[in-house]
């Protein structure tokens, strides 16, 4: 195994998923994540390790694919569990999403195993989380776990690939990008056409309503261009030359959220009807959404002091996304009159605010003295300018600086 695909292992959970499967009670495994972040090739990993025989069969084709067909890998693996004798077998479907109905489904034939006591472990996988979660609380309650995939880290770019700090910023964290960046316009092609058109395209556009599509995008390309930046849903509908209505926009936004490509921080608040309200600070949840994007090369971008600062702002942003959802943390944004907080995680009853200084200008002093008299904070911490050097915060989960 590859020095890359032994940290693809190791990072998405691999050894979790994989004693899991060997266990004699049955759950249904289900691993949701963003397009290209590994998905697949865990699971593939984990399947060659296992010593009894396995199925791995996807609903990624080009003609759609329908319950009839999901039938007939479940009878396909129900056949080689029963030739296992005392033994047992694993079904592993991609793309579960794609299937009108899954759930419902899914639900019959996995009772009817355990019904029969048949020893059949079975995997979900899904590049559209928002979606595939939505059909587990529908329909599966009380029969599955999730590992959640998210983007990867610096410290993972860096021990696979050999990623700079620099070529992170601009590049970000895609595996499957990786071996282009020495090509920066064949690598650009392969974000625009392979990762962003694919994703909503094919994980928004083709499988959730959505009335107004070219909203979507234009949403999508506005949140890479203000990332970083709290911007009300009525300034957004300015921006965007739309007569919709903020509801409209609020739900787009969750969409573009659950494909993994960008979020709204909600401004945090003791009370919760107030923080869902509130206007959202827009966050890319991969940097390369925003430099294939922008149309200059890495050094161009480096020379910018305003461009380089987003994409540092923004590169810690989605470090704390993604570290916030994997370790069950909120996290939000504070602003007060004058004073503002750039990032605050919320663990339980527990409160970390967070300030970054990229070198950008701010509109508005540095709050965390302000927020930690007013809410009280386990820790705050400063990355960048005269605090943590971003380099050295990025390579390291979040959860460690907190502890």
């Amino acid at each position: 195994m590859s020095k890359t695909s032994n940290r693809l292992f190791q990072r998405h959970q691999g050894a979790t998923l994989l004693a899991r499967l060997k266990e004699p009670r049955r759950f249904l495994q289900v691993v949701a994540g963003p397009r290209q972040v590994g998905k697949t090739t865990l699971v593939e990993q984990v399947l060659r390790k296992l010593t009894c025989p396995s199925l791995f069969v996807s609903a990624d084709e080009p003609t759609l694919k329908d319950i009839a067909w999901l039938v007939t890998q479940w009878e396909r693996a129900r056949f080689m569990a029963r030739e296992a004798g005392r033994g047992q077998a694993v079904l592993a479907l991609d793309e579960i999403q794609k299937i009108p109905g899954w759930s419902e489904e899914v639900k019959r034939l996995w009772d009817e195993d355990t019904r029969a006591k048949l020893k059949l472990h079975v995997i979900i996988l899904g590049s559209a989380p928002l979606l595939v979660e939505r059909g587990l609380g529908e329909s599966l309650s009380g029969r599955f776990e999730v590992l959640r995939l998210t983007h990867w880290s610096f410290a993972e770019m860096k021990s696979a690939f050999g990623f700079s700090l620099e070529q992170f910023l601009y590049f970000g964290g895609y595996p499957g990008a990786a071996p282009l960046v020495s090509d920066p316009m064949r690598w650009r092609r392969y974000i625009l056409d392979s990762l962003i058109e694919t994703t909503i395209s094919r994980d928004v556009l083709l499988l959730t309503r959505v009335d107004k599509p070219v909203l979507l995008r234009r949403l999508f390309e506005l949140g890479c261009q203000y990332s970083g930046q709290v911007l009300s849903y009525t300034k957004m509908l300015g921006q965007l030359h739309d007569a919709g209505n903020t509801t409209t926009l609020a739900h787009y936004l969750d969409l573009l959220a659950g494909a993994g490509l960008i979020v709204g921080i909600s401004k945090f608040s003791t009370v919760p009807v107030r923080s869902r309200a509130s206007s959202p600070k827009l966050q890319v949840l991969n940097t390369a959404l925003m430099s294939a994007q922008m149309r200059v090369t890495q050094a161009e971008a480096k020379a910018d002091g305003k461009t380089w600062g987003r994409l540092v702002e923004s590169a810690v942003g989605a470090h704390l996304v993604n570290i916030a959802h994997n370790q069950d943390m909120e996290l939000f944004y504070w602003r007060e009159r004058n004073r503002e907080v750039d990032f605050v995680l919320r663990k339980g009853r527990k409160l970390f605010a967070i300030e970054v200084k990229s070198g950008l200008p701010k509109e508005m002093p540095s709050g965390l003295l302000a927020f930690s008299q007013s809410f009280g904070t386990k820790k705050t911490l400063l990355v960048g300018s005269g605090g943590i050097p971003v380099e050295e915060f990025l390579l390291h989960s979040a959860i460690e600086w907190l502890d």
